[in-house]
């Protein structure tokens, strides 16, 4: 099965450099994430709910739990949301996590594998956001069940 799962990352990665799709991850900072906010780009927040209410999140940030608490996680599931948020593969959204670990990990899977092209990495997460003062809310309701 490995083997199998392999063998298709592999091929799928082969067949994107060979058909010269030049999408790659960009990761921005804090600077740049706020005026991508200005501008509209939807944010996801992939953490957990506990996560949220610890620090906050950015205001209009769309809730979306990646991983649980034990590390595992529904692929599937997770992307039937995101496809409400982003869907189409040629729109620009944002990925924000604690420090950028998880949503690097996520937002290569979406850029390699799945082929979106404008996936953008909060590279030092909310983490950093909160560092620098910057504005945060109190978090609502998800957009997707916690696991």
């Amino acid at each position: 099965m490995l083997k199998h799962r392999l063998s298709s990352f592999l091929l799928g990665f082969c067949l994107l450099t060979i058909y010269g799709v030049n999408a790659e991850v960009a990761h921005i900072g804090n600077q740049e994430l706020a005026q991508m906010l200005k501008d509209g780009i939807p944010v996801i927040d992939v953490r957990r709910a506990e996560e949220w209410a610890q620090t906050g999140i950015v205001e209009g940030s769309h809730l979306l739990t990646f991983f649980d608490n034990k590390g595992n996680y529904d692929f599937p599931k997770w992307m039937e949301t995101f496809n409400q948020i982003v869907p189409n593969p040629d729109e620009p959204f944002i990925l924000i996590c604690r420090t950028g670990n998880r949503t690097n990990t996520i937002s290569q899977a979406l850029d390699k594998q799945l082929g979106y092209t404008k996936v953008y990495n909060v590279k030092k997460g909310i983490s950093h956001w909160k560092a620098e003062k910057l504005p945060l809310i109190a978090p609502s309701q998800p957009d997707a069940d916690e696991k």
